[in-house]
């Protein structure tokens, strides 16, 4: 999902536009996900997130010539893909960013470009970018092609899972010189899914049947082929979801036929997933009352949008997923958490403020 939701969905992703995000979260890469961060109008964009993601394949990297120079200009278009380039110690090269773009901290002050749904080309080309990153939503190919036709190159790699995150990662690396950051940032993730795995085989409990839901109104969840899918699998869960696609939708009657024993509540009303809870609201409402997640309080804030967002942070993702799943039974470590992102600092001296429309 993707990043928008995915981030903020949830990073959409992922998600959060979808995992991102996206990420969407918009949901994953999302991604939240998805996770449309303090933006009017947030639930339909989440929404036009969710199903653009599912009806669109996201892009590999546009084959204009890759951006490898001291002077490279890049403009992410999803908060993973920020995240990112920050992470593998980029970050000064970063020139614009999206609506959705708020981690680390220091990209705010970077010119948005517009959000997931509705990039604006002309404040795009009017930052000079050697790079376009992102997640590819609802604009479809068309994005792409206009940038490649300006002989900007493109990178809008596929984030639903965390082998594919870490080939972003390793991508974003080779493009932009920082192969031993990329390498880092790797090694990160891994140490932390070596944590999580070392630890639900120790506790050793049968798997835990849940679902992840991005939205309610409709209800938006996590299914087969999304990374968050994925991370509910390695932190010891199982994802009840198993058909209709990586983000579909599906109605109270049958979440309540699927009647998982937790709900992973990635519903926050606030893009940075320490808002109000559009899933808690429903607490007491005809069907939700009649989960048993909702009766025997299983009801999981995902409170943090590392879940959401297919990028650098996912490690840390996963092990909130796993805590969320197994609570205080699960001894789970912080020692192995991810650092923030070392290449924040230095951002590129961005021209003048271009905001989108």
């Amino acid at each position: 999902m993707a990043d928008e939701q995915r981030s903020s969905t949830r990073s959409a992703p992922g998600p959060a536009l979808l995992p991102g995000a996206a990420g969407p979260a918009l949901l994953p890469g999302a991604a939240r996900p998805a996770l449309l961060p303090g933006a009017p109008g947030r639930a339909l964009s989440r929404r036009a997130a969710l199903a653009g993601l599912a009806a669109l394949g996201l892009a590999a990297c546009g084959r204009t010539a890759p951006s490898r120079t001291a002077g490279a200009r890049v403009v992410s278009l999803s908060p993973s893909t920020t995240e990112a380039v920050c992470a593998i110690g980029a970050g000064a090269a970063l020139v614009g960013r999206s609506r959705y773009c708020d981690h680390p901290p220091e990209v705010l002050r970077l010119p948005s470009v517009g959000g997931y749904a509705d990039p604006s080309i002309e404040a795009i080309i009017a930052l000079s970018p050697t790079l376009v990153v992102g997640a590819r939503g609802p604009a479809g190919p068309a994005l792409d092609e206009s940038l490649r036709a300006h002989g900007i190159a493109t990178c809008f790699p596929d984030t639903e899972s965390l082998a594919q995150i870490e080939d972003m990662l390793t991508e974003l690396g080779r493009r932009l010189d920082a192969t031993p950051g990329a390498e880092q940032a790797i090694g990160r993730i891994r140490a932390r899914r070596r944590a999580v795995e070392q630890a639900v085989a120790a506790k050793g409990a049968p798997r835990v049947r849940a679902a992840l839901l991005y939205d309610t109104s409709p209800l938006f969840v996590a299914g087969p082929g999304s990374f968050p899918d994925e991370l509910i699998r390695l932190a010891g869960g199982e994802n009840v979801i198993t058909r209709g696609g990586a983000y579909p939708s599906i109605s109270v009657e049958q979440l309540l036929v699927l009647d998982p024993e937790v709900l992973l509540d990635g519903t926050s009303s606030d893009g940075d997933m320490r808002g109000a809870s559009r899933l808690a609201t429903l607490r007491d409402a005809p069907g939700w009352r009649s989960l048993r997640a909702v009766r025997e309080g299983r009801l999981r804030p995902l409170n943090t949008e590392v879940v959401l967002r297919p990028g650098p942070r996912i490690g840390d993702g996963l092990a909130a997923v796993a805590r969320a799943l197994h609570g205080d039974a699960l001894a789970l470590s912080d020692d192995a958490a991810v650092p923030p992102s070392p290449g924040a600092a230095g951002l590129a001296a961005p021209l003048p403020r271009t905001e989108a429309p």
